[in-house]
């Protein structure tokens, strides 16, 4: 009988876990998460849990925000990333991923990837030894919305007895709210237009446990929110739909009009890239209501937290 194949270099001796999706962590752990954040972002946490460790970062899609924020993020931890892009993986020339999975688990603590098709990240998890985390795909953006938590949290206090409106296409962004929704109870009002409904299975598992509604007329949406929210009409990959979409989302844009509806107290989020408008008018985006600036700092801060608690070991409670 051949010998047993000696374990891969650089796995886990103890169960690794990953976060491709909100629900991947329970309440109290999300609720940990982001308090380990808050102290990340306030200074209170000095500890560098990922010295010696390194972060492979594939990206299929572009990123401003994701690449800065998760690199500087490994670095300020006492890690390092790595940026590989289609160019610089066989991924690119049509690897399986299975293939990448193994091969990057044997040489690298953890991987975050920005890709379309979510069914890739699930296969790199299923194949990988590290941890996997979920930069960005079609069906979800799970690291953004913990950024944005975080910032109702900062701004807000919580999201207790809050009502959230989201504006505009029923995408990534969307299938993620409503999944921190089923997790964390809050009230999520989203208006979209007639054919750009979230996923449908997303929603429905999330009504089982929040109120969650889905509208067509922004103003509804908005009415005594105490969160607004909204994205580009046609995200990466979609922008041959720019003519239509458009179309359809008129009478969709945030404007002071439809702020003037939500709680004198409310904030505008918007994950960025924005087109001024568009989805939103500059007098949104740079008003005293906005706190994408803020929003955009805190992606650093909750993938800090996350790589910490999936990477360093850093325990959730």
């Amino acid at each position: 009988m051949p010998a047993a194949a000696p374990a891969p270099t650089g796995a886990p001796t103890t169960p690794h876990r990953d976060f491709l999706a909100i629900p991947d962590f329970s309440r109290a752990e999300l609720e940990h998460v982001l308090d380990l954040a808050e102290r990340m972002r306030t200074g209170a946490y000095t500890k560098k849990p990922l010295a010696g460790q390194s972060l492979a970062m594939i990206f299929m899609k572009s990123s401003t925000r994701t690449r800065v924020s998760f690199e500087v993020g490994a670095w300020q931890l006492g890690g390092h990333a790595l940026f590989l892009s289609p160019r610089d993986v066989q991924l690119g020339r049509g690897e399986p991923v299975r293939d990448t999975a193994r091969v990057l688990s044997r040489m690298v603590d953890g991987i975050m990837i920005r890709t379309y098709a979510h069914a890739e990240v699930e296969e790199l998890a299923r194949y990988a030894t590290v941890p996997v985390i979920n930069g960005l795909t079609d069906l979800l953006h799970p690291c953004q919305i913990l950024a944005d938590l975080l910032t109702v949290k900062q701004h807000l206090g919580g999201w207790e007895g809050k009502r959230i409106a989201w504006i505009g296409d029923g995408n990534n962004m969307a299938n993620s709210w409503i999944n921190a929704a089923y997790r964390l109870g809050f009230e999520l009002v989203l208006a979209c237009p007639e054919g750009y409904d979230p996923d449908p299975a997303i929603l429905a598992r999330a009504r089982k446990e929040a109120k969650v509604s889905v509208v067509r007329d922004p103003r509804e949406a908005a009415e005594g929110a105490d969160v607004i929210n909204t994205d580009v009409w046609a995200s990466m990959g979609q922008e041959e739909e720019q003519k239509v979409r458009e179309r359809a989302f008129a009478g969709y844009q945030v404007d002071d009009a439809l702020m003037a509806r939500a709680h004198d107290s409310a904030i505008f989020l918007h994950c960025l890239p924005a087109h001024r408008g568009e989805e939103v008018a500059e007098s949104v985006l740079e008003g005293p209501q906005s706190r994408v600036w803020d929003e955009a700092e805190n992606r650093l801060h909750v993938q800090k937290a996350i790589m910490a608690v999936l990477m360093g070991r850093e325990r959730l409670g």
